[in-house]
């Protein structure tokens, strides 16, 4: 009984919350959302005594969101301020939103007053064509004239301007077309190319996979790299990977020899005393002990060791004006390293770890070409670093 009486509790502190909440949402003006709540509530036994409510509190919620609603698109467009039309577009919009939220539920009851809930719908057709078609020219007149400038930016505001225009109204006239306009007009278009300033030839491979902006996934909604010239494009920016300094170092091989040694287990002995007599347990049999020895390898260790550094500098150029902007040094090294070992003696004293040294024998050196194309891996990624980071800019 008591777990009853607290369930019930909860319940109803629960409900009068969410009342107290609709209410004050009311009061403050937040008329749709004491409408969202009110509904929320209703979709699930509207008719119950306990929903009354929530039935007044939509009542009450819908008038006074219409009636502000109709108030201020009374007011906008007798202001007749073309920056109003979306303002009323998306007013009616919601006009005609809020009904449909609250029709699935109708009729609501009033029981007190042995009546239904009165809500005063309106079609809203007529005024939401009429203020779609006064936005839509807006937004294509505007547009059209944005695209006669010489700024990118216009270009881009075009671009938003007729991407919701073609949301709202799609197939208005030439739409589409002016789009694909607005978008290559206001495009940045980079130019990535490389410049050996060193005095060791860049594999082409490398210089091609470097420049493959492509494959970096950097190309954006205003910024395309091309790091081929292609015909008809008017470039904005070169970015420009300088190769400065590579230098690769001789091939070494470094000899190291150690010893290594550790007492092993060898058997098992019987335990003498002081006087070499065997000690006996208590039952008069010889007591055994293990037996260790000595073991020792003689190891020598050989490092194969060759690296290579690039240093480059990357320069972002104004390409119509010519003026560097930026200037981003970058450097990278590669490695190459491997080890093995031969051995005398006894490879037991050696870590268990270190046996696979014993397997393996000199590899061959890769050649320059090989160090340079590996170093310019970790430069790809330093690359596209600096260019995330790095923006370019109208």
């Amino acid at each position: 009984m008591q777990k009853i009486t607290l369930s019930f509790l909860f319940v109803f502190l629960a409900f009068s919350c969410g009342v107290k909440t609709t209410q004050s949402m009311l009061t403050g003006g937040d008329y749709d959302g004491a409408i969202n709540r009110s509904v929320e509530s209703l979709r699930s036994n509207k008719d119950a005594k306990g929903k009354q409510d929530y039935v007044y509190l939509l009542e009450e919620a819908f008038a006074k969101a219409k009636e502000r609603d109709l108030r201020d698109i009374e007011m906008m467009i007798k202001e007749s301020n073309p920056s109003n039309l979306e303002r009323i577009f998306n007013t009616y919009l919601n006009l005609e939103e809020r009904q449909e939220k609250i029709r699935p539920l109708l009729p609501l009851r009033l029981i007190k007053q042995g009546k239904n809930a009165s809500f005063a719908f309106d079609n809203y057709t007529d005024r939401i064509i009429e203020s779609k078609n006064a936005l839509s020219k807006y937004l294509y007149d505007n547009a059209s004239a944005l695209l006669k400038s010489k700024v990118k930016t216009d270009y881009r505001k075009a671009y938003d301007d007729l991407a919701y225009l073609e949301k709202i109204n799609p197939g208005y006239k030439n739409v589409k077309k002016l789009m694909e306009d607005a978008q290559f007009k206001g495009t940045d278009f980079v130019n990535v190319y490389s410049q050996n300033q060193t005095n060791l030839v860049i594999p082409k491979q490398l210089q091609d996979d470097l420049l493959d902006i492509s494959t970096y996934g950097l190309n954006d909604k205003w910024t395309v790299y091309h790091n081929v010239k292609q015909k008809n494009i008017s470039y904005d920016y070169s970015l420009i990977v300088n190769f400065r300094e590579i230098v690769i170092s001789p091939e070494q091989i470094k000899e190291k020899e150690f010893i290594k040694e550790k007492q092993i287990k060898d058997g098992v002995k019987t335990l003498l005393d002081s006087r070499g007599n065997p000690v006996k347990d208590s039952l008069g049999r010889p007591i055994k002990v293990d037996k260790f020895k000595n073991i020792r390898i003689n190891i020598f260790e050989f490092r194969q060791f060759k690296s290579c550094q690039i240093v480059a500098k990357i320069d972002y150029v104004n390409a119509k004006s010519n003026q560097l902007l930026q200037t981003f040094p970058v450097a990278s090294e590669f490695i190459f390293e491997s080890m093995y070992a031969t051995y005398k003696g006894d490879k037991n004293a050696c870590e268990e770890s270190y046996l696979p040294n014993f397997n393996k024998k000199a590899v061959p050196f890769p050649n320059n070409e090989q160090m340079i194309y590996d170093t310019g891996e970790d430069l790809k990624v330093k690359l596209k670093n600096i260019i995330v980071q790095n923006k370019f800019k109208s």
